[in-house]
């Protein structure tokens, strides 16, 4: 699988951006080692260009006739190799070299259902936010897939509605579009799909598309993990037997005699929540990380009468919980731990000398190395996540070209993450397409 063609860029005119991008595609493609004649494109943009977002994908798709499909979301902002775009009109694009039979583009007007060769190993999902019983959805559409795995994220768009992007043999029909305005009209004859509003879309996966994805949580646990032994819907009652208000103010060392540093303590304060069976346990190893199958949930309040704490999600008996916080030296530890093992689990165990001088080469000077058998990346974080919570802008972004090396990389921060078959939050879905011929051993 050669490397997969990407650009990136920002301008106030989407068109001025959309050319520097396929100037960097079109220079790409006839590089030796990247793809000549990708299939599918993957297409994000940040709110300032969601006006303009049918023109946009029509542009490309014009341009780039030999691209049988597209899909994409607007985001707070868009994630690129070496850079990340918040708060400015850009946008990111990779074309993915990857056999037309093993993926389909798929949308509200052109469900998962069908068939992807087989079913589908996995999928890329964007959801818009607003989209009623949104976990359940996830939940459903993961079933449909081979692997119960989905990798994806919320689209948001920060000035009005968000946008999903659509367009495809696969797809059935320009779709009502939200965000698209008066430009929709423009180039929606040549498209057999279009942008959009609202659901879910995205491409399904077939099981002859290697991938390999984790997750890195964004918050810290400040006490062990607790039992939830009553709830009522959102209401936790009662934890390990106790009531969970006075559960919670042990965890934080909460003096009630101090009301406001109390208050300031909760509000930073949020639920882990993982299921009763299955999975890694809510803290795992030594560093006390978040495990993989919890979902962060803000506390929404407490009754002080029941001696509960509401949380923003629905609770039952029987699963974990641990109270957390953000931080960011974890969730930098926890981006580098999962880009360790993605580089682990790919680079053969014995390199030559000179393939691991190469590998060693700083990210700045060095090129994506057959040994790391990435073809393409896309990541999606948390909107809360870039800029300054690294320490400084791009840092996030540079965290996983120094641990991978300088592979080809599109994404955006997102209103919520998805992993596996829920909704995250505060958290970096990282998924590489791998070269299954390239590195050796």
């Amino acid at each position: 699988m050669p490397l997969f063609p990407h650009g990136h860029a920002t301008h106030p005119q989407w068109q001025m951006a959309a050319s520097l991008v396929l100037a960097q595609l079109r220079a790409q493609m006839a590089l030796p080692g990247y793809a000549s004649a990708p299939t599918l494109g993957l297409i994000y943009i940040t709110g300032h260009y969601a006006p303009h977002a049918q023109a946009l994908l029509a542009w490309l798709a014009e341009a780039l006739p030999g691209v049988q499909g597209w899909a994409g979301a607007t985001g707070a902002g868009v994630a690129a190799s070496n850079a990340e775009y918040l708060d400015e009109p850009a946008l990111a694009v990779m074309l993915c070299d990857v056999p037309a039979g093993q993926w389909r583009v798929f949308s509200g007007v052109a469900p998962l259902g069908g068939r992807v060769g087989q079913a589908p190993a996995t999928a890329l999902v964007h959801a818009d936010a607003q989209t009623p019983d949104l976990p359940e959805l996830i939940a459903e559409l993961a079933e449909y897939t081979a692997s119960g795995c989905l990798f994806g994220g919320l689209t948001m768009a920060g000035r009005g509605p968000a946008a999903q992007a659509v367009h495809g043999a696969q797809a059935l029909q320009l779709a009502a579009t939200r965000a698209a305005g008066d430009h929709a009209a423009s180039g929606a004859g040549r498209l057999q799909g279009g942008v959009f509003g609202g659901g879910l879309s995205g491409v399904a996966f077939g099981a002859g598309v290697p991938l390999m994805s984790r997750l890195a949580q964004g918050c810290q646990p400040v006490a062990g993990e607790h039992a939830i032994t009553e709830a009522e819907g959102n209401l936790l009652l009662t934890l390990d037997g106790e009531p969970a208000l006075d559960v919670m103010l042990d965890d934080l060392a909460i003096r009630i005699d101090l009301p406001h540093a109390a208050l300031t303590t909760v509000r930073q304060t949020l639920v882990g929540l993982s299921d009763a069976e299955g999975g890694r346990p809510p803290l795992a190893g030594a560093r006390r990380h978040l495990g993989d199958d919890v979902r962060v949930r803000h506390i929404i309040g407490i009754d002080p009468a029941r001696r509960g704490i509401a949380i923003a999600d629905a609770a039952t008996p029987g699963q974990r919980m641990v109270f957390c916080q953000r931080s960011a030296q974890a969730a930098r530890a926890d981006l580098m731990r999962v880009c360790a093992e993605i580089r682990e689990a790919l680079e053969p165990q014995h390199l030559a000398a000179d393939t691991a001088a190469a590998l060693a080469t700083p990210p700045a000077l060095s090129a994506p190395h057959p040994a790391r058998r990435i073809a393409g990346a896309v990541y999606v974080s948390c909107a809360s996540r870039g800029g300054p919570h690294f320490g400084h802008p791009g840092a996030e972004l540079q965290t996983v070209r120094h641990a991978l090396g300088d592979v080809p990389l599109v994404g955006f921060f997102a209103g919520g993450e998805i992993a596996r078959r829920h909704l995250y939050g505060y958290c970096g879905v990282l998924t590489v397409f791998v070269d299954e011929g390239a590195g050796g051993g």
